[in-house]
């Protein structure tokens, strides 16, 4: 059986912003095309865990440009796959990620999505599709945190994913 999919949004997940600049949490600015964006300490260690029950793919605006910055930045062994939107095909009140999102990963493929902006359209769409689905809403001042991993770990282990041989 396949592991199921980890959606994972940068902006709000591994870029953090909005947070209290007297009392940052632990990071480091890195610039990306010339914007400087804050990187949380702990999110390479924590997409490195979840890579043993998931199989990570960039779920981001930034689209293929996130292999050009973090794998690296964030010690990542290789370029993850990425969903591509087309922006035009969101019709009606969906929200904008989910038709690539259905076509990335199909109907049944369990998935789970880390994101800062998931809505009640995504929460609705969670509810609906076929496949077992798990949403993770982030806040975007502290991101991706440990008792994310914790719940997506659990999560996996539920869909019977087994970890990758070392």
């Amino acid at each position: 059986m396949d592991k199921p999919l980890l959606l994972v949004d940068v902006d709000g997940v591994i870029s953090l912003f909005s947070f209290d600049p007297a009392r940052p949490p632990s990071g480091r600015f890195q610039m990306v095309d010339g914007i400087a964006h804050y990187l949380s300490a702990t999110a390479g260690a924590h997409l490195r865990a979840l890579a043993q029950r998931y199989e990570l793919v960039w779920c981001t605006g930034w689209e293929e440009k996130a292999n050009d910055y973090l794998p690296h930045a964030l010690g990542l062994e290789a370029p993850l796959p990425h969903v591509s939107f087309d922006r035009a095909a969101a019709v009606g009140d969906a929200h904008w990620k989910l038709s690539a999102i259905d076509a990335y990963a199909g109907a049944e493929r369990p998935l789970a999505w880390i994101d800062d902006a998931l809505d009640d359209r995504c929460h609705a769409w969670a509810r609906a599709r076929p496949g077992a689905t798990l949403l993770v809403d982030t806040a975007p001042a502290t991101g991706l945190r440990d008792d994310h991993v914790t719940r997506l770990l659990a999560w996996a282990a539920q869909t019977g994913a087994a970890p990758r041989p070392r």
